[in-house]
């Protein structure tokens, strides 16, 4: 299921300027990426998180400029292939900017990293011991999805389903996609590799329960229970 519209009841009513600049970022990071060639492998390996470098403190695969417990941070911003990426932004275009109009810019912001930054610690809890580098931003936008499910639970998605358009709950597409990654991040466990198939996904199980507790934190203090001005009349005209 590839989503590319979500429809939700509150509408958005302010330009996503976040969401917008971590898609740039992560585009502008992966075309640095291309430009290295051969040497992108050994760019993943010092600004990738590798566990075994954040539990002992030191460095195991190529020489970094930043210590390893920042590569919680740069790993973020790294993608491993077009794939990779298209999926990831794809997700947090459909999905974040809602999210954003409703926490604001700063919170969004901080919901974003700090799940990014947990969905790291989670991987790292796993196999602390992997030297194998966890990166990219999915374990922010699995934050965000789950911001999504709390803020929009009777919002639908347009996805394309072996293309052909389908509308669907977003309930029901992100609780599929976190049921699957529980379920895979608990086939991987006892395995050589833990990140099977080179897919974190106890990250992404990590940074989605984060984004649950945040939002839940946020919602009982009064952050996203606004609700934006009515775009529309009840006879179909814009107010």
């Amino acid at each position: 299921m590839i989503p590319y519209r979500d429809q939700p009841e509150k509408r958005r009513r302010t330009t996503p300027y976040v969401m917008l600049t971590i898609v740039a970022l992560n585009v502008l990071v992966f075309l640095y990426e291309l430009s290295l060639g051969a040497g992108v492998e050994n760019f993943i390996a010092a600004l990738g998180v590798i566990p075994y470098d954040v539990t002992t403190g030191t460095h195991v695969g190529a020489a970094s400029v930043v210590p390893p417990y920042l590569t919680i941070l740069t790993s973020m911003f790294i993608h491993a292939g077009l794939l990779h990426i298209a999926g990831n932004m794809l997700f947090l275009w459909v999905f974040g900017d809602n999210v954003e109009d409703l926490l604001g810019h700063f919170t969004f912001l901080v919901l974003y990293l700090v799940c990014g930054i947990g969905a790291a610690l989670a991987q790292i809890a796993a196999d602390p011991f992997s030297q194998v580098p966890s990166i990219g931003a999915s374990g922010a936008i699995a934050g965000v999805l789950a911001a999504y499910m709390l803020l929009f639970p009777r919002a639908t998605v347009d996805t394309l389903v072996v293309f052909l358009p389908l509308r669907i709950p977003a309930l029901l597409l992100i609780g599929f996609w976190i049921v699957w990654q529980l379920f895979s991040g608990l086939a991987s466990l006892g395995v050589p590799t833990a990140q099977t198939s080179g897919v974190a996904y106890w990250a992404h199980v990590g940074g989605f329960v984060v984004g649950l507790l945040i939002t839940l934190v946020l919602r009982a203090v009064g952050l996203g229970a606004r609700r934006p001005p009515r775009m529309w009349g009840g006879d179909g005209s814009s107010l």
